[in-house]
């Protein structure tokens, strides 16, 4: 049996203080496992930890202490550069500030990963991706050309192009109007499925209320865990971690 997608126990992470004197800690021992095929939303009030949590986990900081396992590896010890490659070959990004290359295509965005990992780029595979993000016509266009929710859907396809492990989107509707974040957030609802599992950090309560599972932190911890919830019962579980009760 494979291991899960993304595993993570008793992740702490503290930063220094501006005065240099002393620690403030950010996360105080955040543990959840992630499955294939589900989708997890993590939300709570502002400076919860919930993007340093997404940073932790997907290998973009290193926690302070407490494990992180993507597809069964421990990203504790591993040099730069299998860092890197565990994340080119198991992990996909969607950020809310899109992180395309203005001089690329959207078609040469989507297939940027690829040529990162010095893989040979196939072009139905790419072609493929574009198709599902709805975006095949705007293929030769470059992002200053495409709209906001346009350019994230080209991120989303190319976090998709190849098969990862665990997709994390880090507020991927956050820059978007409402018609365009609903078209991304069903797609990133699609994304979870077979052995791919998607992680999202999002203040967007509707959003949230589409996932399998919701955590809810509150001064870096899980405060609370919702699962087949709607936006309103969201809202009320931030609202209580927020007044701490």
């Amino acid at each position: 049996m494979s291991a899960p997608p993304l595993v993570a126990h008793e992740v702490t992470k503290s930063f220094p203080d501006r005065e240099g004197g002393g620690w403030t800690p950010v996360l105080r021992g955040v543990s959840v496992t992630v499955h294939p095929g589900e989708l997890v939303a993590v939300v709570g009030p502002s400076g919860s930890g919930k993007s340093t949590l997404l940073h932790c986990l997907s290998g973009l900081e290193d926690p302070t202490s407490g494990t992180v396992r993507i597809a069964g590896t421990p990203l504790a010890g591993l040099s730069g550069a299998a860092l890197a490659r565990l994340r080119r070959e198991h992990v996909g990004f969607v950020f809310q500030s899109y992180n395309l290359i203005p001089s690329l295509t959207a078609w040469d965005n989507v297939a940027l990963p690829v040529r990162l990992a010095r893989r040979r780029v196939r072009a139905e595979d790419v072609d493929r991706a574009l198709a599902r993000v709805g975006l095949s016509e705007r293929a030769g266009f470059k992002p200053a050309a495409l709209s906001g929710g346009q350019q994230q859907r080209v991120a989303i396809a190319r976090a998709l192009v190849v098969e990862r492990d665990v997709v994390f989107a880090d507020e991927p509707t956050g820059a978007l109007d409402t018609a365009a974040g609903a078209q991304v957030l069903a797609l990133l609802r699609e994304a979870a499925s077979g052995r791919r599992a998607v992680v999202v950090v999002t203040h967007d309560l509707e959003a949230a209320a589409t996932a399998d599972r919701v955590l809810v932190l509150r001064d870096g911890t899980v405060h609370d865990e919702l699962s087949g919830v709607s936006a309103a019962q969201v809202l009320e579980a931030v609202t209580r971690a927020a007044a701490k009760v």
